[in-house]
């Protein structure tokens, strides 16, 4: 049949079952057996079927599209790239193209014109203070959000969510286990779910458990700079703190470039100060050889830390910046790729109609110990 456009009715006389049954094996929709699915989308590309996909819409009043909205921070983090590049693989799959939204073409009343070009959006992250989301939620079309709204609008058609009080958790626990007895947590602003989690963990996880968080808050994107001056002024008045959890994405190298100014040991690497004298390798409490923080006080290095005291380092988001420092940090690895197929997959599932709206998944994260956090010996 190579020699004219292989129809529906072809792939349905070859697999000898019905023009509609057909259809819904290669849609994902109605009430067909797996084996008959399997064998009618066998059949089809043995055939060479291709759907005619602008036919398809028309009868689905269907644009073949959805939107994602993602952070206004999200071009310069890289858990929202592979984020997206995840939604867009999984959205393929269903025949759907992805428009990403820019967050000045939904704000205001311009939601009824972004509804009427795609099927469904995927509204990740989102900001109670994000002025384009009440409007988003209330498009007229099937939306997914990855993480919970908590502010005032329209329920979504579904959720994918993260139990992120869970991770910080993990990451406070593990350090306390590698010897930490004072950790800080560098906590986004914004009123994320994920950031207002993180945020109310750190307080109660401190309580629940006797010991005193030092908790200190950055932008949500964070850049490593910003992480290093703000672990800076915390070590500078909180010198006890022996562990720091930093959140934002990217940022954890300020964090390591601080340990380094302040002389302290990071796990069992030796980091090299901004004067570029190297801290010695921490053995049993004690530093072998002279460190950047015993210098002449208010010379560089100097900066009323305890330089013998190890600092444990890790980090609420992983990715390139952690795995590539040095020494590597520990993270959790929330497996954005994978978060945003989860997240199309159930939006496509609303709209084939093989998921109920309301839905509610979990995408689950895993723990990466590295050398940041491993105790001297």
């Amino acid at each position: 049949m190579t020699s004219r456009t292989v129809t529906l009715l072809d792939v349905a006389r070859a697999a000898g079952v019905s023009k509609s049954t057909v259809s819904d094996a290669l849609q994902g929709s109605g009430r067909v057996a797996e084996a008959t699915r399997e064998r009618v989308r066998a059949v089809a590309e043995e055939l060479g079927y291709r759907p005619n996909s602008a036919a398809r819409r028309l009868r689905r009043s269907s644009t073949g599209a959805i939107g994602l909205h993602l952070p206004q921070t999200a071009t310069r983090l890289d858990y929202y790239m592979n984020l997206a590049f995840g939604a867009v693989a999984r959205a393929q799959e269903e025949g759907l193209d992805v428009v990403l939204l820019a967050p000045a073409g939904v704000a205001g009343g311009a939601s009824g014109r972004v509804a009427s070009r795609v099927d469904g959006l995927l509204v990740i992250d989102p900001e109670v203070g994000d002025s384009a989301v009440p409007g988003l939620l209330d498009a007229g079309v099937p939306v997914v959000t990855g993480e919970r709204y908590l502010g005032p609008a329209a329920a979504p058609s579904g959720a994918v969510i993260c139990d992120n009080a869970a991770s910080l958790t993990a990451l406070l626990d593990h350090v306390t286990e590698r010897g930490a007895r004072h950790p800080a947590v560098l906590a986004p602003a914004g009123t994320s779910a994920w950031a207002t989690a993180l945020r109310a963990t750190a307080a109660s996880w401190g309580q629940e458990h006797g010991v005193a968080v030092a908790l200190r808050t950055v932008p949500f994107a964070a850049t490593p700079q910003e992480a290093e001056e703000t672990t800076l002024a915390l070590l500078r008045t909180d010198p006890a703190v022996d562990a720091v959890i930093c959140a934002p994405d990217g940022a954890a190298p300020g964090v390591l470039r601080a340990a380094a100014t302040a002389g302290r040991t990071v796990g069992t690497v030796s980091v090299r100060t901004a004067g570029g004298a190297t801290s010695g390798r921490t053995i049993g409490g004690a530093t072998s050889g002279r460190t950047a923080g015993s210098t002449t006080p208010g010379r560089t290095g100097e900066v009323g830390t305890h330089p013998r005291t190890p600092l444990l380092v890790a980090s609420c988001v992983d990715g390139t910046a952690t795995r590539s420092a040095e020494p590597p940090v520990t993270a959790v690895d929330l497996r954005p790729a994978a978060y945003g197929r989860a997240c199309a997959e159930l939006l496509c599932d609303i709209l084939a109609g093989r998921t109920a709206p309301d839905t509610v998944r979990r995408h689950a994260w895993a723990l990466e110990t590295r050398a940041s956090t491993t105790p001297p010996c």
